[in-house]
């Protein structure tokens, strides 16, 4: 049993976590209305290729809102196959991409459409001989799992 000091620490506790991980979440502004010129974009070279962030922000319907392009030199992959809560939609801009999807790689090129569902193993590869642009759209949500240990 707990005594009535112990019990109130507790209640306290609660308390005080809760509003600093409220505090914590409003933070950062929500994204506003914007617009995001390519060519102003930074180019990051990878070992792959390249990326471009472009943003990641809580809006105003989601804790956060992350976008970024991945241009991936012919014959490289994005990264293994992994999965994670966060569910991600990703338009090809350019080139020929092998997505993994429900256990099969999908053959697709320039403006198709790729989505990827929450804890879904995926893996994207450039299998042209050009190199393949594509955009990423990520969001978490109050319905979002938590990150599993050791997920990216």
């Amino acid at each position: 049993m707990f005594t009535s000091r112990e019990l109130s620490i507790a209640i306290l506790a609660s308390g005080v976590t809760v509003l600093a991980s409220a505090g914590i979440r409003s933070a950062a502004p929500a994204l506003s209305s914007t617009v995001f010129d390519w060519n102003s974009m930074k180019v990051e070279t990878t070992n792959v290729g390249a990326r471009r962030t472009v943003f990641r922000s809580p809006t105003a319907t989601l804790d956060e809102l992350e976008c970024h392009v991945t241009t991936l030199n012919p014959g490289e992959a994005s990264h293994p196959p992994h999965r994670h809560p966060e569910e991600e939609i990703l338009i090809v801009r350019e080139g020929t991409v092998e997505s993994l999807v429900n256990g099969t790689m999908q053959r697709v090129g320039p403006g198709s459409v790729i989505f990827q569902a929450s804890n879904q193993e995926h893996t994207l590869r450039n299998v042209g001989t050009t190199p393949a642009t594509y955009h990423v759209f990520s969001w978490r949500s109050s319905a979002t799992p938590p990150k599993a240990a050791g997920t990216p």
